[in-house]
């Protein structure tokens, strides 16, 4: 890692990690390994994300399969849905870039 005023190693990359701070901004890591102790629990937080959006994707679409589901049903599924959308995406942009870095 760096200090202020010294330009960071080269092979030292950024990683979009996959929650954001308290006032919803994005929070990065930099390392030159993607086995570091933060990038593994990065991987198991996305893990996580992604596995809770396959529930949340089946749970949103037997809300939607019931023609007898209310308003605060739907309601709750499309924000639960939105949440998780969230999520992937950025999981999607992080992984993304670390792709692109691989390939430099």
């Amino acid at each position: 890692m760096s200090t202020a005023g010294e330009p960071p190693a080269p092979d030292i990359r950024l990683r979009l990690l996959p929650w954001t701070t308290p006032e919803g901004k994005p929070c990065y890591l930099s390392t030159d390994s993607d086995h570091s102790r933060l990038s593994l629990v990065a991987d198991d937080v996305e893990a996580a994300q992604l596995h809770s959006g396959e529930q949340v994707l089946a749970g949103a679409r037997a809300v939607l399969a019931d023609a007898k589901a209310g308003e605060l049903a739907v309601r709750f599924a499309l924000t639960r849905a939105v949440e998780s959308l969230g999520d992937i995406l950025r999981i999607a942009v992080s992984r993304g870039a670390r792709i692109h870095a691989n390939q430099r």
